[in-house]
């Protein structure tokens, strides 16, 4: 999978995926930093990048408009970077047996010290 992780979360998150065998890029390293949500939304789409935030309300929103795309990671609370590798390593245990995400949505959180995934399709077909 190729992803693009969000100028909200740590740049330490692409060595987890590139680790992993994944091909992964931050957005502050493709001169991308400051960009609006929605002026990053065509870049994501265009490089079929699974984009990777923590910024849950506004692209859960700009994603329900796409008609196909890559997917998208959300990591749900603000944690330190630590926290954030550990999580996204988890979604990365998720995705193990996946060559793709084609329109879900996964989310990651904590509850009661565990970490939850919620996955779903976005947008929802009628």
């Amino acid at each position: 999978m190729k992803f693009l992780i969000d100028e909200c979360l740590h740049t330490s998150l692409v060595t987890v995926a590139q680790t992993r065998g994944h091909e992964c890029f931050h957005v502050n390293w493709l001169g991308l930093s400051g960009e609006t949500d929605w002026d990053l939304m065509p870049r994501i789409v265009e490089g079929n990048f699974t984009f990777v935030t923590n910024n849950a309300r506004d692209f859960r929103k700009l994603y329900a408009k796409e008609e196909l795309h890559a997917g998208l990671v959300i990591i749900v609370p603000q944690v330190l970077p630590a926290q954030q590798r550990e999580m996204f390593d988890t979604v990365l245990d998720e995705l193990a047996n996946s060559d793709e995400l084609l329109n879900e949505i996964i989310e990651i959180s904590v509850e009661e010290d565990a970490l939850v995934i919620t996955r779903y399709v976005l947008p929802e077909i009628e």
